[in-house]
């Protein structure tokens, strides 16, 4: 693509992860409510299938690997299991419009980390911006949205792990000169070790309801679909705090047009409330 100019390059990244998130977050509701599927075996779906995805990647000389010690990585593996599983448990407690909602508070509490970690300075423009971004998430939380105590808790706890994820996204690719797919490649893996020694405590593995369990051949399917969508969103979230910075990643137009178009699913699946 370097026939592309840079903000060309640009709107293409942001125009892939709108697209992709938006499918994701509509397919693993329709997982949570039509199927059970549980929850944080998903997500270990979404690791390996990332994981796998860039083993093709570079096998294909899309990138070449980087090596990097574990230790280097760890925290950013650690936060990218929290960052998936509370935002998927609260979007699993949570209508797609309170999930987005919340969602939104996700730039002002970066501002707010890298103001007071990092010391760095935004613009007035900027603070100003995020004023009525929060004003409107409160606003429409109190007199529109019904709140459950367990989908608030998730949904804090969200906003809290994706801010310090996506900080240290763009803190690690600058400190180690790597790319976006050099740096999933892998923290991915490492991931995914993590969540597979962790689900079988929570969550049963063979039987019904279990990641083992007798699912429907359209169940596995949508399962390993939203596994490919989840690399498409884990790859260009790294692109674009890569190229840009953390506070660029665009949720807070994407959480109020999930809204409107939250409308129109509620109407053509009237047999299901989300």
């Amino acid at each position: 693509m370097g026939w592309v100019p840079p903000r060309g390059r640009l709107a293409a990244g942001l125009l892939a992860n709108l697209v992709s998130s938006i499918c994701i977050v509509f397919l693993n509701k329709w997982l949570y409510v039509r199927t059970g599927f549980p929850n944080m075996s998903l997500t270990l779906v979404h690791f390996a299938v990332t994981w796998l995805g860039l083993y093709v990647c570079q096998a294909l000389n899309i990138f070449a690997p980087k090596s990097l010690r574990p230790r280097q990585v760890l925290p950013l593996a650690l936060s990218f299991c929290g960052f998936v599983v509370f935002t998927n448990l609260s979007l699993q407690n949570n209508t797609i419009g309170t999930y987005q909602l919340a969602k939104a508070m996700t730039t002002p509490v970066i501002v707010l980390i890298q103001s007071l970690a990092y010391g760095k300075t935004f613009p007035a423009r900027i603070k100003l911006t995020l004023m009525p971004i929060t004003l409107g998430v409160f606003l429409n939380s109190y007199y529109d949205v019904k709140f459950n105590f367990l989908g608030i808790v998730f949904a804090s706890l969200g906003v809290l792990v994706t801010a310090l994820y996506q900080v240290w996204v763009g803190a690690k690719q600058h400190e180690l000169q790597v790319n976006s797919m050099q740096l999933l490649y892998y923290q991915a893996p490492m991931s995914c070790g993590m969540l597979l020694c962790v689900v079988p405590f929570f969550e049963p593995m063979f039987g019904e309801g279990g990641f083992f369990g007798p699912w429907t051949l359209s169940a596995v399917f949508m399962v390993l679909l939203s596994g490919i969508i989840a690399f498409m969103v884990n790859l260009s979230i790294y692109w674009i705090i890569g190229n840009t910075s953390p506070v660029t990643y665009p949720f807070p137009y994407l959480s109020f047009l999930l809204l409107s178009v939250e409308k129109h699913f509620r109407i053509i699946q009237s047999g299901i409330v989300i």
